[in-house]
């Protein structure tokens, strides 16, 4: 990380539900660049619990009012993503957008225009990339041990057969259902490891008793020299395959989707604790590969340490010293026209 920080970015969060207080808050608190100044609370005044100098706004319109706020994070319901995008960019703030970033490309286009003419800078919320269980399968692949690969699966599963209560996600509203809720971190991760696909074919499902958006998908991705890239999510999935199985010319690799970082903020452990972001050693995935008279050799390879604060510290870089962001807009623009992109038969 860079330690020559010599300015500091008073953010501000437009929510404090789960996102807010696990995914955020304490990664702008603890990383030096940036001073967590306001949070939005519409009824329940809990901020200032955890952080006793936090100023808690009632509204948007009021914290977008501050002067002082320099990055705005949109962490409100996926529909009104675009909404406060806008009106954040307006007041001239720049802001660090969850998933997904809009509902369509037009939508996205238009923010990038606005973005430019205001001279503030968009960032994508894509921790994903972050995770122990996925910079783990980067390293696999950057090591050459799998040859050149063939298939590639990436899943991301869970099981709730009931319709959950929140609005946004259940009911056909823009970016509601499983796609825009969990495509997003799916496709970023194929995206960021091999980039945009030649072509795609996708899959919609609704399974769930009086689901009305859709609780699984499946697509298909087309890459250069033969490779077929799979990306699969379902909400009914009692007990969960591997979220990563990579298959090359010498050998495979299956890892479980087992990033503890979530699991561990919500228990309450700070970042500075020795244990943070460290998976079990159960969790280890294993490389088989086989060599050239056909003698297989397994082993297991230790997870990645799993951080979200280099996603913060790319964020401070690029407001600060103008350097490049990791996901960049061709990859969100490539990501939302699958996610927008029409069911073909």
């Amino acid at each position: 990380m860079d330690t020559n920080i010599n300015k500091t970015i008073n953010a501000g969060l437009l929510a404090y539900g789960m996102s807010g207080k696990v995914f955020h808050a304490p990664f702008l608190q603890a990383h030096n660049g940036f001073n967590l100044k306001a949070i939005v609370e519409r009824s329940h005044k809990n901020a200032v619990n955890d952080y006793p100098n936090i100023t808690s706004y009632n509204s948007i319109d009021e914290l977008l009012g501050d002067e002082e706020i320099d990055l705005v994070v949109i962490n409100t319901p996926n529909n009104l993503h675009y909404e406060h995008s806008k009106a954040a960019l307006n007041a001239h703030k720049h802001i660090l957008v969850e998933k997904p970033f809009t509902a369509t490309v037009a939508q996205a286009k238009e923010l990038f225009e606005l973005a430019d003419s205001v001279g503030k800078q968009i960032f994508f919320y894509q921790n994903r990339r972050w995770d122990s269980d996925f910079t783990s399968v980067k390293k696999v692949i950057e090591s050459g041990k799998l040859g050149k690969l063939v298939e590639v699966h990436l899943r991301y599963d869970r099981y709730r057969n009931v319709i959950g209560p929140k609005v946004f996600k259940e009911n056909p509203v823009e970016a509601s259902g499983l796609l825009y809720d969990l495509g997003p971190h799916l496709l970023d991760q194929v995206i960021c490891l091999f980039g945009k696909p030649l072509r795609y074919h996708k899959i919609l499902g609704k399974n769930r008793v009086g689901t009305l958006v859709d609780d699984y998908f499946s697509i298909q991705l087309n890459y250069p020299d033969s490779l077929n890239v799979f990306v699969t999510s379902s909400m009914l999935v009692v007990s969960p395959q591997a979220g990563f199985v990579l298959h090359g010319m010498n050998g495979s690799y299956i890892k479980q989707r087992t990033d503890i970082q979530e699991e561990q903020l919500l228990a309450g452990m700070k970042l500075s604790d020795p244990a943070y972001g460290i998976e079990s050693e159960s969790k280890d995935g294993v490389l088989t590969t086989i060599d050239a008279d056909g003698n297989k050799t397994e082993e297991t390879i230790p997870s990645e340490v799993g951080s979200y604060l280099p996603l913060f510290e790319a964020v401070y870089q690029g407001i600060v010293n103008n350097k490049p962001y990791p996901v960049t807009r061709e990859d969100v623009l490539t990501q939302m026209e699958i996610i927008e992109s029409p069911i073909t038969a």
